[in-house]
């Protein structure tokens, strides 16, 4: 690749109830693929910026559909096929109108075992924007030293570095999240999270911060995360729109208001948003408005990432006002 964004972590297999309820007594279900690193690399492939992944899947069939269908995207696959570990597994029940429980089986899966000489010399250096997330260092030891190793690399070359936090507390307790999480961060050019997440990595950050308070000031979140404001914070807050900081100046776009079925993946389509326009010089405004409109698109199909739009079906929502329904 030459300038396009590199991506790398783990994609496991999606197993969706077919209709409300849990998987103890849904009869139906849908079998698909997913993953926060595919889930923006295939947005950013639709919104036409080249893009390459890099994984582990196992030699079975989950890992070949997770190639297939990644690579039927557009986007550069790199896949070592691990004949030692199976394709890691999500299983995801419909609990509501826009709301789902996701259970994860991902223990000792390819994924997880991610090792830095996967990672080809020159992947990284010829790179225009590395983006990883706070998923994947907190999969394994070897998946850590292997964000650790791609960052140096990369910083090393002059190549920017993007950091989405996406903590999962499945993975790791709050107090091992902000002593790894804000490692990466720290070498980040961009970073972004919610308020909770965001939290994390303030050196005196509270991590009980919901996703969503109306209250927080972010402001001063961005101030603690960032205190040198060096770097460019992201701060997403769903529909309520989105602020970004960047050299000292805070930002703020709203969201929009569309009828939510699924919203799982809404972040990754937000993170894409922002990076396709960031990779071409574009303002911070801008970018903040891109990447609210492809969250919002995001969540009115079912599917992590499904329904990532292309660039005319941005320009048809947005030139609607915001409105899904097309009339």
């Amino acid at each position: 690749m030459t300038g396009g964004v590199l991506t790398l972590g783990e994609t496991m297999g999606l197993i969706t109830g077919g209709r409300l309820g849990t998987l103890a007594h849904v009869s139906e279900a849908h079998v698909g693929i997913g993953g926060a690193e595919t889930n923006v690399a295939v947005s950013l492939s639709r919104l036409g910026v080249p893009v390459t992944w890099l994984g582990r899947v196992g030699d079975d069939s989950l890992g070949r559909r997770i190639v297939r269908e990644v690579r039927g995207e557009g986007v550069d696959v790199r896949a070592q096929v691990d004949t030692e570990a199976a394709t890691g597994l999500m299983l995801k029940e419909l609990t509501g109108q826009g709301t789902a429980r996701v259970h994860y089986y991902r223990a000792g899966s390819a994924g997880s075992r991610l090792a830095a000489t996967d990672v080809p010399a020159g992947l990284v250096e010829s790179a225009g924007l590395v983006h990883l997330t706070g998923i994947t260092p907190l999969l394994s030891d070897s998946a850590r030293e292997t964000c650790r190793s791609v960052v140096r690399r990369a910083r090393e070359a002059g190549v920017r570095v993007s950091v989405d936090v996406n903590y999962r507390a499945t993975l790791a307790p709050a107090h091992v999240a902000t002593e790894v999480l804000g490692e990466l961060a720290e070498q980040a050019d961009l970073v972004f999270g919610s308020p909770g997440e965001l939290a994390h990595l303030a050196p005196d950050g509270d991590p009980a911060i919901p996703e969503q308070e109306a209250g927080v000031d972010i402001g001063a979140l961005v101030r603690a995360v960032d205190p040198g404001g060096t770097r460019e914070i992201v701060v997403k807050r769903g529909a309520d729109g989105a602020s970004a900081c960047r050299d000292g100046s805070l930002v703020d776009v709203p969201g929009h208001r569309v009828g939510v079925v699924d919203t799982v993946g809404a972040g990754d389509a937000f993170v894409a948003g922002y990076l396709s326009r960031d990779v071409h010089g574009w303002s911070v405004e801008k970018k903040l408005a891109r990447a609210n409109a492809c969250g919002a698109l995001l969540c009115t199909m079912p599917g992590d990432w499904e329904s990532a739009p292309t660039p005319a079906e941005l320009e048809a929502f947005l030139a609607s006002g915001g409105d899904p329904v097309r009339r």
